[in-house]
């Protein structure tokens, strides 16, 4: 039993999910820091190259804080809470488990998109193809 069940490749490798996460993606969204409904603003409604971002999308037990199904790509923004030692190894766990299922993955800091939001932009076109 690999995660406690959280997730089996099924049928054409589709991920089943465990029915008791169904709703967190959907509380997540709902209460989005400011950091990431700022670059949600420019991830939505197929805004960089025509690509198509989904926000707290899950993936296993996890979610992720915007994901680009057609590239494999999820963007995870780090708050305050994510800098302490045990946050850190979670943070590195959950992004191995994600790229696991051949996802990229890429880090950005809140800072990051409250100083330089461009550079957050041309960081996650330079994954684009």
């Amino acid at each position: 039993m690999y995660l406690d069940i959280y997730f089996e490749y099924g049928l054409n490798n589709k991920i089943f999910i465990n029915p008791a996460l169904k709703n967190k993606p959907q509380q997540l969204r709902n209460q989005m820091p400011k950091a990431e409904i700022v670059l949600w603003n420019h991830l939505r409604n197929c805004q960089l190259k025509g690509y198509k971002f989904r926000r707290q999308y899950r993936i296993g037990k996890y979610v992720v804080d915007f994901y680009c199904p057609k590239l494999n790509l999820a963007v995870e923004v780090d708050g305050d809470s994510h800098f302490n030692p045990q946050s850190e190894k979670n943070d590195q766990f959950r992004q191995k488990l994600v790229e696991s299922f051949n996802i990229k993955f890429l880090r950005i800091t809140n800072l990051e998109i409250y100083q330089n939001l461009d550079g957050v932009i041309e960081k996650i076109l330079t994954c684009l193809p």
